[in-house]
């Protein structure tokens, strides 16, 4: 009988820190999905007494000590033994040690008597930083998001509405009267569900929680690769916040980095004495421009390493996708490097062929296992079909970020509207290529960090003008082709550029224009997890037709979002100038009355209230290739959506 995808996956996890001749075949072989239950500290039970199973991968070593609180960091009085299997792998088993010991790894090298202390790379939770210790711990947790584990895979699908909301949660919201410190996860939990849900948000993403020692870092330098952050609490506190979420309706995505790590003597960098993770040759090995460590994808120990984190959070912590960062930066060579700075592959060209292999088991791995999750690649390039299936030569990922249709949307509305019309191509180029991979629209933390300012202040003219333009540019993404990510602050128009270590400023929301705009996407969310069209066909070129993208002279688009049902279709239409358009001829496939389901004039929002009295009739006047048409007042820098209502009054 041939094996399940479960019986394969409970065959490598076999007995919490028993490794057997199984697991070390499959760990050299690059397909150990389960590490986690193998190598680190876990408790068990050994002929009847309780204690701690210590192993680590160092095959450069000649000696390993554990050593912590439970020995006075004695480096002598608890060895570890090599196995003689040839793996490289250390372990013991050490009596009396209970759940919360801090403890590190002493190695010496084999390589010119070179000693240090390592934080254990599969620990489970760690010090809190600035120490650097691992802790022994106990992962028991009783979840109660069973219900939503059972329908996660309806909500994650590729036709489902997808509305992402990133959250860093050190600075999402602050006590500032308790040292300014971060919340909790257990405090944010219920203020970040009822936030979440209030603005309509389907997804939650979290920019990354594994352990890293320096916060400003954002914990894109991870070093704790299967350990939450201690700074906001215990792995069961990170737990309840994902279990809140999920019971609030809200699928959590995790932020995920095996790009690259910190050089940190405690962490994986030159961890035996020798360059174990990363390459040793720095044209291979160090990134410039991150100033980090690059792991050796072509090495089968690390990607087994890598792939057991991935599904370590969606297995431990029902983590329902992964945004994996810096795949450009994996994928390429010569990434950030010059001539000369970089090495060929084997072929002589720049793909780097172990990370491609790693991302193609990372997807497999992922979707036998958790085929109710995400993948998604945040990669920069025109690399071809990183959301297609491995099968037909593709990487593997769900959907991939639209870098390209950021930098261009964020160019054009930069511009002043007077000068827009020259610009009319960045609105319309994305569409040629919208349809070959499964795009995510990406307003990111990158966009707010570094000198670029805050989402409201990337747009020209004066305050009203500026809401107005930001309510426009969100109109235009959610009526966009692709699902959706906005960061943090972006929603209710924060003034200041982020800072990773102060509050959002909640307290603009007591002005009109800032409480209008996040009203604005609270409506705006609703609308598109109501409407199918908006989000049916996403991926597929049936799902978009445009009216007009010809009128570059007035800065006017228009198009239609169809859905599985041919008559379901929504017409958005985006008016990029401070001029109102009264009596503006928009072609329409249906006769009857169209309905404006969303205005982002409307004064709730802060606008100036022109519109369609709620919608009009369409007239027998062809245009636009249709044989029907309607007459608006488009309002200024506005974008409205219209559907068509049949003769009984209700939606076609």
């Amino acid at each position: 009988m041939k094996a399940t995808h479960t019986q394969k996956k409970s065959s490598q996890r076999g007995n919490a820190g028993s490794l057997s001749e199984h697991d070390i075949y499959l760990f050299k072989e690059g397909t150990h999905a389960c590490l986690s239950d193998k190598l680190g500290a876990h408790l068990i039970n050994r002929d009847g007494q309780d204690g701690v199973h210590f192993a680590v991968w160092a095959p450069n070593a000649a000696a390993v000590s554990v050593i912590g609180d439970f020995n006075g960091w004695n480096k002598t009085s608890h060895p570890l033994a090599p196995r003689i299997d040839g793996s490289g792998v250390w372990e013991s088993f050490v009596p009396d040690i209970h759940s919360g010991v801090c403890y590190k790894y002493h190695i010496t090298s084999r390589n010119q008597n070179y000693q240090v202390d390592k934080a254990d790379p599969c620990a489970m939770f760690s010090e809190i930083p600035p120490l650097t210790g691992s802790r022994v711990w106990n992962m028991d947790y009783s979840w109660n998001d069973g219900e939503w584990m059972s329908q996660r895979k309806s909500i994650n699908a590729l036709d489902a509405p997808i509305s992402i909301y990133e959250v860093h949660l050190g600075s999402w919201r602050r006590v500032p009267e308790d040292a300014n410190r971060s919340l909790s996860y257990r405090e944010i939990a219920p203020l970040l569900a009822d936030h979440v849900r209030e603005l309509g948000f389907t997804h939650v993403e979290l920019l990354p929680v594994t352990e890293h020692p320096f916060f400003g870092s954002w914990g894109y330098q991870t070093t704790g690769y299967f350990a939450p952050t201690s700074r906001q609490g215990t792995p069961q506190d990170f737990m309840f916040l994902i279990d809140y979420l999920h019971q609030a309706g809200i699928s959590v995505i995790l932020d995920w980095v095996p790009s690259h790590f910190p050089s940190d003597e405690h962490g994986l960098a030159y961890f035996d004495g020798t360059h174990l993770f990363e390459h040793a040759d720095p044209r291979q090995g160090f990134h410039p421009e991150w100033k980090s460590a690059i792991f050796n994808y072509g090495r089968n120990e690390v990607r087994a390493f890598l792939i057991s984190s991935a599904l370590f959070w969606l297995d431990k912590y029902h983590i329902d996708g992964l945004r994996v960062d810096g795949v450009a930066s994996m994928l390429y060579l010569d990434y950030g490097r010059k001539e000369g700075e970089w090495i060929p592959n084997v072929h002589g060209g720049r793909e780097n062929l172990g990370a491609m292999q790693l991302l193609r088991s990372l997807n497999e791995a992922t979707y036998r296992d958790h085929p109710d999750t995400l993948t998604i690649a945040e990669e920069s390039t025109a690399w071809p079909m990183v959301s297609r299936p491995t099968y037909m030569g593709g990487l593997g990922f769900g959907m991939k970020w639209n870098m390209g249709w950021m930098h261009d949307t964020l160019k054009y509305f930069q511009q002043d509207p007077v000068f827009r019309k020259y610009y009319h191509e960045k609105l319309t180029f994305s569409i040629w290529y919208a349809f070959t991979e499964n795009f995510v629209l990406p307003m990111s933390h990158d966009e707010v960090v570094h000198g670029k300012g805050s989402m409201i202040g990337k747009m020209p003219g004066d305050e009203w003008q500026q809401f107005a333009n930001l309510r426009l540019l969100y109109g235009h993404m959610w009526g966009h082709p692709g699902k959706k990510l906005l960061f943090m602050g972006g929603e209710f128009g924060q003034r200041r550029e982020w800072q990773h270590d102060e509050s959002l400023e909640w307290h603009v929301l007591q002005y009109p224009l800032h409480a209008g705009l996040q009203r604005w996407m609270s409506d705006l969310n609703r609308c598109y997890r109501a409407e199918p069209a908006l989000y049916e066909k996403d991926f597929s070129g049936d799902g978009f037709s445009w009216v007009d993208f010809h009128d570059w002279e007035t800065s006017v688009i228009s198009f239609l979002r169809h859905g599985r049902n041919p008559e379901d279709s929504v017409l958005v239409i985006c008016n990029f100038t401070p001029m109102v358009r009264n009596n503006y001829i928009v072609g329409v496939p249906s006769s009857g009355y169209w309905r404006e389901i969303l205005n982002s004039d409307a004064t709730i929002y802060g606008g100036s209230g022109i519109g369609n009295m709620g919608g009009v009739e369409a007239s027998p006047v062809a245009a636009h290739g249709h044989y029907h048409s309607l007459s608006l007042s488009l309002p200024p820098l506005g974008v409205i959506y219209l559907k068509h209502i049949s003769e009984h009054g209700e939606a076609a």
